[in-house]
């Protein structure tokens, strides 16, 4: 708030009648300026540790020397699931039978205790989980299956692009409504 003093001393006179103006000095109070830079750093320190972004956190594997090794894993140790439409998951384990005998079909509700039976009967340096969502799914189940990746505890697990003849199985599957391909 501005203020203005005008306590100064009284002005002589120059002549009879004339009256010298008063001068006056200003005086700007500041108190309220500090507390408003206050105000705002208290703002700003509040708001960005507000806004510190989230993210998931991923353990990359470490470098081998030859690259063809790097991402080895025990035929029997490996478990696939491709997501479909409409929440369904098709699973195999191993490498899929040029037949087909060994794709399964399962729900988000079921999925769970297969990982636990695959993590239960396969040692634990040897489990990889392949994720392969399919132009059908949504972003939605892909987190859902991040999620149960690390509800069930599953360590190592790739997102990977789906084989053409993947998906195909996955929309003949999906079209057939899971029933052909059902356990």
């Amino acid at each position: 708030m501005a203020e203005m003093d005008t306590s100064s001393s009284g002005g002589h006179k120059k002549g009879p009648g004339v009256k010298k103006g008063k001068k006056l000095s200003t005086r700007v109070d500041l108190t309220p300026m500090v507390d408003l830079g206050f105000l705002l750093i208290t703002f700003f320190i509040f708001t960005t540790t507000m806004s510190q972004p989230t993210a998931m956190k991923l353990f990359l594997p470490k470098d081998a020397e030859n690259p063809e090794d790097q991402n080895k894993a025990k035929e029997s140790g490996v478990i696939t699931l491709l997501l479909g439409k409409d929440n369904n998951v098709f699973y195999y384990e191993g490498q899929l039978a040029p037949d087909g005998s060994n794709f399964k079909s399962s729900t988000f509700k079921e999925i769970r205790t297969v990982l636990l039976e695959k993590k239960a009967r396969t040692n634990e340096k040897d489990l990889v989980v392949v994720l392969k969502p399919s132009s059908e799914s949504t972003y939605k189940n892909v987190v859902d299956i991040l999620d149960e990746m690390t509800i069930n505890v599953l360590k190592r697990y790739a997102l990977v692009d789906i084989s053409p003849v993947e998906e195909q199985l996955v929309k003949l599957s999906d079209a057939g409504g899971g029933a052909s391909a059902s356990n």
